[in-house]
């Protein structure tokens, strides 16, 4: 395949990239090492998929702004209309999580962890590389360059729920080590970005996460997204390929996101994914004043409803948001009810 000359010059950054991460893994120098290593890995996946979508002749710069569009616009865009896979993109994204936390704050990933994540970034790397691109990774990184570990891999599941017994035991009394127990949650739901594509970490997620913990919660109900990840690996040593496969797990249910006896894994993302509509959008799909829409939430309990309505809390400042449920509902009693009626009755 003949690349387009903006196409090679990105892959050629990529493979650098990635060659950097690789020795910075490698490397027995353990200062700033897991930060070397998502950096450089995160970089080379963005300039693997620009280079896709060069080649493809995507757009690759904002019309708005003229600069180039940023890593999650790249993965939709291959994802959408490239050919990378889902399975591909989660861990593509699960690196980049990390690194954002790890570029803005701090994580802690173990070193299990970290190396099965990144073995399975070079697969997905590789495979994608090899698909769009026609280029095989072996002929630019060697073998020798790849991650090794002393350590046999081992599953996913069993790594993590290792991760979340150890945490357990950073925050028993007395053990003075809550900054690190915190980084792991941190990178904890970092990984989450495997199987899903809304991550966002708050502190007042890992507030919750921590409280939940102190207080006995189980792994499952701490991280459900997690709990449906598995793995599957073939090969050893630098020939080991593995991949995140999503398996059948526990749902994730919304809850009142400040609810310290429920799951601590509703995020906060999902809460303002599910309650989207402030008052005056609510009021608008329904065809109704604001005032009049205010009426007949109190007529239906809606803002009593923990389904339809939660509040956000910024500060002192209160925002009451609503779900669909909110929506159909009203929708739904329209027709049943004399609005007429109900407003001219609204202060009886």
């Amino acid at each position: 395949m003949k690349l387009l000359r903006d196409a090679r010059t990105l892959k050629t950054k990529a493979i650098e990239s990635l060659r950097t991460a690789m020795t910075s893994f490698n490397s027995y120098d353990e200062a700033g090492r897991v930060t070397m290593v998502l950096m450089h890995s995160q970089h080379a996946c963005e300039m693997l998929l620009k280079a896709v979508l060069v080649q493809g002749k995507a757009g690759v710069f904002d019309k708005g702004s003229g600069r180039a569009i940023g890593f999650e616009r790249c993965l939709g865009l291959c994802v959408a209309h490239h050919q990378l896979t889902t399975e591909e993109a989660g861990i593509m994204r699960a690196i980049d999580a990390q690194r954002d936390a790890a570029q803005h704050w701090f994580v802690y990933v173990s070193e299990d962890l970290l190396y099965m994540q990144i073995r399975a970034l070079i697969t997905a790397f590789d495979a994608y590389l090899q698909r769009k691109l026609d280029v095989a990774l072996h002929e630019h990184i060697p073998p020798r360059v790849l991650p090794i570990s002393t350590k046999p891999p081992g599953d996913f599941e069993f790594l993590v729920d290792k991760e979340f017994n150890y945490v357990n035991e950073l925050l028993q009394p007395g053990r003075r080590a809550r900054d690190e127990a915190r980084a792991r949650i941190r990178s904890l739901l970092a990984m989450e970005a495997i199987v899903t594509d809304e991550v966002e970490i708050s502190e007042r997620d890992i507030d919750r996460i921590e409280k939940a913990m102190r207080g006995g919660a189980e792994f499952v109900a701490v991280f459900p997204r997690l709990a449906t990840v598995g793995t599957t690996t073939e090969g050893e040593g630098v020939n080991l390929v593995v991949q995140f496969t999503k398996k059948q797990g526990a749902p994730v249910h919304y809850i009142g996101g400040d609810d310290p006896a429920a799951a601590a894994a509703v995020r906060e993302v999902d809460l303002r994914k599910k309650f989207h509509m402030q008052r005056t959008e609510l009021a608008a799909k329904i065809g109704l004043s604001a005032p009049k829409a205010k009426v007949l939430r109190a007529h239906l309990g809606i803002d009593d409803d923990a389904s339809c309505c939660h509040v956000f809390e910024f500060g002192a400042q209160k925002i009451p948001c609503f779900s669909d449920n909110a929506l159909r509902l009203m929708k739904e009693a329209l027709p049943k009810i004399n609005m007429s009626e109900l407003w001219a009755n609204r202060n009886g």
